[in-house]
């Protein structure tokens, strides 16, 4: 069964973003001298990442698919029913994410499934405790306003600590359900 990872950077104020979509404080954040980070580790156990629209186009806009994903799938949920997109490793889902999250974790062949951004997208996630992993990376900056990680929303939970990693300024958390 193909457990649900969340792995994502935040400002030291909880944001992942600015109040535009900006990452440049993300961007402009050192990762040490060889630039190290966990990603390369994480990403090889993850077959399918899922996020909203907004997350996808924003993340288009810097990096190609290509580079970013190779051969995975992507699944982007959008309540836009117009909304495509011309690539058959990106499935346009315009349904319920709950629903669509369950039957895609109870298929035995998949990999593991990449939670990506959050706010709208994530507390339904978190309210229906369907998140199996944490990887948190919070950046030394803070910002102040933007997109937060969490939105109030009812889904108190206590995490089980795994360990901490160091990747230049960054601190990367790594939490599991209990």
């Amino acid at each position: 069964m193909p457990r649900l990872l969340f792995y994502g950077a935040i400002s030291l104020d909880g944001y992942l973003a600015g109040r535009h979509d900006e990452l440049d404080w993300l961007h402009a954040t050192y990762l040490g001298e060889a630039g190290a980070t966990t990603y390369d580790t994480f990403i090889e156990t993850v077959d399918t990442l899922v996020m909203g629209r907004v997350t996808f186009e924003e993340t288009m806009r810097s990096i190609s698919l290509d580079d970013w994903i190779g051969e995975r799938s992507i699944i982007v949920f959008s309540r836009n029913t117009d909304y495509v997109y011309d690539d058959e490793r990106v499935t346009i889902v315009h349904t319920d994410p709950i629903a669509y999250l369950i039957a895609l974790q109870s298929e035995d062949d998949a990999g593991d499934i990449w939670i990506v951004g959050g706010g709208q997208l994530l507390n339904p996630i978190l309210e229906a405790d369907l998140i199996d992993e944490w990887w948190i990376q919070i950046a030394p900056v803070l910002l102040g306003q933007g997109k937060p990680l969490f939105e109030v929303g009812d889904y108190a939970k206590r995490l089980e600590f795994v360990n901490s990693t160091q990747m230049g300024e960054l601190i990367e958390l790594h939490y599991r359900r209990k």
